[in-house]
């Protein structure tokens, strides 16, 4: 059996799946290294009744109380924040582009009235990037994510990745949270949110980040 520290859960952003470019890349490098890579389908093929508290269950009775390293794209890196939050044994974060503030980013960029008109539908369409066509996404997401801190206080160590030209979550978020947390290095990137042409930049980064205090990892040059 592996050390729980050689665990690593993979959570995908929102309208992702776990096939997704950038799960499919880290898996494959952490796997070289010696690292066990879980990437669960955190919609758990259910994506128009999405929330965070039932992805964060999921991620609860995936991590079983062992302390993994929690590697988190988009809404998965906010997702990854929430529960080191609430888990202290939670060893360690990476952080791509977090959605930090996800109540807030959306209620700005959907406006009054479409807000209004997808709380009187039920439910409206967008892109799942995963299935390559629209889904259905139901309101209880927005209702449920008010409940959540916009920037979850968290205290291990945690490497934030995030585009300098983001227009999806602005990087401020990530610098303003790196700012008041000492745990938290940030790394600026020339990139945008999906952080796809800067991914082997981000491995070596993370591959430092990751073997430093790892026992049971491999060095490989």
């Amino acid at each position: 059996m592996l050390p729980p520290r050689l665990r690593v859960l993979y959570l995908h952003g929102f309208a992702s799946s776990p096939r997704s470019r950038k799960a499919r890349f880290f898996a494959q490098k952490l796997e070289t290294l010696g690292f066990s890579v879980e990437i669960p389908d955190l919609a758990e093929g259910d994506f128009e009744h999405l929330t965070i508290t039932a992805q964060l269950k999921l991620i609860e009775s995936a991590c079983a109380g062992q302390p993994v390293i929690l590697l988190g794209s988009s809404l998965g890196g906010y997702l990854a924040a929430l529960y080191a939050a609430r888990h202290p044994e939670t060893d360690r974060l990476i952080l791509l582009a977090p959605a930090f503030q996800f109540y807030q980013l959306w209620t700005a960029q959907l406006g009054p009235e479409q807000l209004t008109l997808w709380r009187k539908q039920g439910s409206m369409p967008i892109f799942h990037y995963g299935e390559e066509r629209e889904m259905p996404i139901g309101y209880q997401l927005l209702e449920d994510a008010s409940r959540y801190e916009l920037f979850p206080q968290f205290c291990q160590p945690a490497l934030i990745f995030h585009g300098t030209a983001d227009p999806v979550v602005p990087v401020e978020s990530a610098a303003a949270f790196a700012k008041t947390h000492a745990n938290a290095r940030l790394v600026r990137l020339p990139s945008g949110h999906e952080l796809t042409d800067v991914l082997d930049v981000i491995w070596r980064e993370s591959r430092d980040f990751l073997l430093a205090g790892t026992p049971g990892a491999r060095v490989l040059d």
